[in-house]
């Protein structure tokens, strides 16, 4: 008889120590060891947490906003820096799986990736998504990824996946991991308070989360950042009403979906914490039955989807005196 994982799990809602990436890291050890006092074997962490948002590039004109891309690529990680083994050592003691945000420094000096790390309870780095495409203002900063980091994880808890922010609207990218199996997904966003007058960001974001579940018939976790006064004084002396433009409420939102796409207990909108929930793959059988698109109501006959899981080739040496 097949066994269904349970388990319990946590989502933080906070922001970094901006642009540190050593005091931000220890943050997040704080809450990974918090989680597992509390018997959770899961926890998601917001969009590149370690260690900052570019929020400079909805506030500033490019020109402004140049010096602090640079303070930005400054404190962007590599995945196999010394810094970052303090946090797999921390999955490994704590017996936890993570998924953390990072801005990961690219080879060229004007190449930082929205990333998403994968870190098994034993440590171990397992994978990494790289945001597939900077939204809007983003593309002042990042760098786009690529079809290879579209892949469901095998991890203690079960099969997961993940996308960061606006990619949860991507509706072949979200179907590119269900189709791989996905039961647990991490969606991890940023707190925007500079978005249209009108648009409630953090019921965007359950919106986004709960259709994503519904259709998958599957478990997703919200991680969302805030916007610390840390934060907006360090903009202040470049916007000097930052304050104005980037406190807003409904912000952010970070909780708990299950698959028949309604939100489990109590979600955090806009407070900082950490909250949890038990997770039970089982319940993802039974809504299955009505109608699972990975299966009995789709129609592969009909519906072809191909994608290029190939990495970026960014140069091709051919020697032709070989020839």
């Amino acid at each position: 008889m097949i066994t269904f994982k349970k388990f319990k799990a946590a989502t933080v809602q906070t922001a970094p120590v901006f642009l540190n990436v050593e005091k931000t890291i220890e943050k997040a050890i704080s809450f990974i060891k918090e989680a597992h006092e509390n018997r959770a074997k899961l926890i998601a962490f917001p969009e590149v947490f370690i260690s900052g948002y570019p929020y400079w590039n909805w506030i500033m004109t490019p020109v402004q906003g140049s010096k602090w891309y640079e303070e930005l690529y400054k404190n962007s990680v590599a995945v196999n820096d010394v810094a970052m083994q303090a946090l797999y050592n921390a999955a490994n003691e704590y017996d936890m799986t993570v998924v953390i945000g990072i801005n990961e420094r690219g080879d060229s000096y004007g190449e930082i990736y929205n990333t998403n790390l994968i870190i098994n309870n034993k440590g171990e780095l397992i994978g990494k998504h790289r945001k597939l495409v900077p939204t809007w203002a983003e593309k002042l900063t990042w760098t786009s990824g690529d079809g290879s980091s579209l892949k469901v994880y095998d991890t203690e808890v079960g099969p997961l996946g993940t996308l960061a922010c606006g990619e949860n609207t991507n509706t072949l990218a979200r179907f590119t991991l269900l189709a791989q199996g996905e039961l647990i997904h991490i969606a991890n966003y940023i707190s925007l308070p500079v978005a249209p007058p009108d648009y409630d960001m953090a019921e965007a974001i359950k919106i986004r989360a709960a259709a994503h579940s519904f259709e998958g018939k599957l478990f997703t976790i919200v991680s969302c950042s805030t916007i610390s006064q840390e934060i907006m004084d360090a903009l202040k002396e470049d916007v000097p009403n930052v304050e104005e433009l980037l406190s807003r409420k409904s912000s952010s939102f970070s909780g708990f979906i299950g698959p028949n796409g309604a939100v489990i207990g109590k979600p955090l909108i806009d407070e900082e914490g950490i909250v949890y929930a038990d997770i039970d793959l089982s319940k993802c059988i039974q809504p299955k039955q009505m109608h699972d698109i990975l299966g009995h109501y789709n129609r592969f006959d009909i519906f072809d989807l191909r994608v290029n899981v190939a990495p970026t080739k960014k140069i091709t040496f051919v020697n032709k005196s070989d020839e």
